[in-house]
């Protein structure tokens, strides 16, 4: 088996990792709201889909079931691709895709070539975590938490953004001038990434594990699928019984299969970590709340008046009025870094579903005029922007920076599956509560209080989780909650408070300057490097406690091994190295 292993860079002048140019998070961004658009694009149009294909409503339901599919298999399997092979590589390979897919759903009115069209576009999904990823690896401390916050909340951002754009074209043009549209900004994306994004040094060891994507795939559509069709199907149908049942024995046989890799697609020992597992489990639950207000403000906001309850705005209406739920989690980004900076991201986390809470709990007395729906839409938005910009900084604090497109690939396949359970329930929700008029159901007060009622139950329950979230220590998320040049001098003190620290010796005893010293985890993962100074002095951090070996090597020296133990308190680890004599020749 090939293995590649290239040092997380510590200091970009040892690792020849150009800096990033200041367009570089903006461009990140513009590339995550991209492809956030593809899962909201036909939104405008749904109920006018089977007419415009030519075919019955529960096939046209197809069109968005296989792009959330396709975006929930992708996410995984790009982060670990872009971890292995290089992320800028791997999120120019995700929107190239998405163009393609729009391009072909652009130029057919027929449902099969649709649905391919559409699932190629959910594929850019993995996009997100790819970003992420490229942002930990280049950007100084004292910008990547608000950066890394504001890429995480584009999920969000292009999801609010395209209902009123989408609804705007469809309703004064033909609708297939959304897939041009999507496939311009694709191919804008991929320009500016071109132009912007370096690509990062940072690479995790081993290969591909294929068998891993190709058990994940099944068992995530097997576990989706019913999710999203089993309103049509029947909830106790064999058919969403009996894929239930197959998703969980092949979900199962994947895990025993990823904890006997070597190179697995999912390290589900990290994932297992109390602060990976419960963050993702939370993420699910913010996802839920996320998708409520998505289904139902719409709804409100166009029923007629005549029903008594309905608010009689137009399509566009509708849209503008539900936008600054995308506007103000994209603005909510700077606001998450301060926050994060003092408290930590637990703590920002908690907040921001406290507000979800608040937003829902208001929003059940706050549905009489359009101007409360833009209210509700504010104070849904600054939640779920300071929710969804905690979790990459939790992930990130509790995995390997060779990990880390793996790790919020997973994350942000959590979220999905939280907005595909809340779309399939408050769907049922509002089916099971709608009046039949004339044949036509009409959604009732009733079935939207519900609904609200059902979003903040989920917080609550994301609440739990959260609360049990371990306490990062600095050294965990020190890059994650800098805000200032002073902050992030103050991490670094912190960060070499928990490390391994010493300097490399030659065998008289004599400091040996420019030494390259890596540390090594008992897997046989990089877990940091650096370079000694002038008087040989380096300091490591340490990501986790346990066993590590410290690898030294020098021009003129033999290189040496030393293995070291870190208990994780707060003290450092004092270890000197001394290099062997001898010299290498070149």
């Amino acid at each position: 088996m090939t293995r590649t292993t290239n040092e997380q860079p510590i200091d970009r002048a040892d690792t020849g990792t150009p800096g990033p140019s200041g367009a570089l998070v903006p461009v990140l961004a513009f590339a995550g709201i991209v492809v956030a658009v593809m899962q909201t694009l036909l939104v405008p149009v749904i109920k006018d889909l089977p007419q415009l294909l030519s075919t019955e409503p529960s096939n046209a339901t197809w069109v968005l079931t296989s792009t959330l599919l396709s975006g929930a298999v992708a996410t995984p399997i790009m982060g670990r691709l872009g971890d292995l092979y290089g992320k800028r590589r791997m999120l120019i390979a995700s929107l190239s895709v998405m163009v393609v897919g729009a391009l072909i759903s652009a130029f057919t009115s027929a449902l099969l070539p649709m649905i391919v069209g559409r699932t190629l576009q959910g594929f850019a999904m993995g996009a997100i975590p790819l970003g992420i990823g490229l942002m930990r690896d280049m950007l100084p401390r004292e910008k990547l938490g608000s950066a890394m916050a504001l890429m995480s909340s584009s999920i969000g951002v292009g999801g609010g953004l395209a209902l009123p754009a989408a609804a705007l074209v469809a309703q004064h043009t033909n609708w297939h001038a959304l897939f041009y549209g999507a496939a311009g900004l694709g191919v804008l994306s991929i320009a500016l990434t071109l132009l912007v994004v370096p690509e990062s040094k940072v690479r995790a060891a081993g290969t591909f594990d294929s068998l891993g994507a190709l058990g994940l795939s099944v068992g995530l559509v097997l576990f989706l699928l019913p999710i999203t069709k089993g309103s049509d199907w029947g909830w106790t149908s064999a058919t969403t019984l009996g894929m239930f049942a197959g998703s969980a024995l092949v979900l199962l046989l994947w895990g025993v299969y990823e904890l006997r890799s070597k190179a697995p697609l999912v390290d589900l020992r990290t994932t297992a970590r109390p602060a990976v597992l419960f963050t993702n489990l939370a993420s699910i639950m913010v996802g839920v709340s996320f998708y409520v207000v998505s289904l139902v403000l719409p709804q409100l906001l166009q029923l007629p008046k005549e029903t008594g309850y309905g608010l009689g705005q137009s399509m566009v209406v509708a849209g503008l009025l539900v936008a600054p739920l995308g506007l103000t989690m994209m603005f909510t980004a700077p606001v998450y870094a301060r926050i994060s900076a003092k408290y930590g991201p637990k703590t920002t986390l908690i907040l921001g579903m406290l507000i979800i809470a608040i937003g829902y709990g208001a929003g059940l007395g706050l549905m009489s005029a359009p101007w409360q729906s833009l209210v509700i839409a504010v104070i849904l938005g600054a939640g779920i922007g300071l929710a969804y910009s905690s979790l990459p900084a939790l992930i990130i604090g509790a995995v390997p920076a060779s990990e880390t497109g793996a790790a919020n690939g997973l994350n942000t396949l959590m979220r999905s599956i939280g907005t595909s359970v809340s779309s399939a329930v408050i769907g049922m929700v509002l089916a099971n509560t709608a009046n039949n008029v004339g044949g036509v159901a009409i959604p009732t007060m009733h079935g939207f209080r519900v609904s609200f009622l059902i979003a903040t139950a989920a917080v609550a329950v994301g609440l739990l989780l959260a609360l049990f979230l371990p306490k990062q220590r600095p050294a965990a998320h020190t890059q994650l909650r800098a805000s200032s040049e002073e902050d992030a001098n103050l991490e670094r003190a912190e960060e070499a408070l928990r490390s391994f620290r010493g300097r490399v010796l030659d065998a008289g005893g004599t400091p040996v300057a420019r030494a390259k010293v890596t540390l090594i985890d008992r897997r046989g993962r990089q877990a940091g490097a650096t370079l000694s100074a002038d008087d040989g002095s380096y300091a490591l951090a340490v990501p986790a406690q346990g066993a590590y070996v410290l690898a030294a090597r020098a021009d003129g020296h033999a290189p040496l091994a030393s293995s070291a133990t870190h208990t994780g308190d707060d003290s450092p680890v004092d270890l000197d190295l001394s290099l062997p004599g001898e010299t290498v020749t070149a």
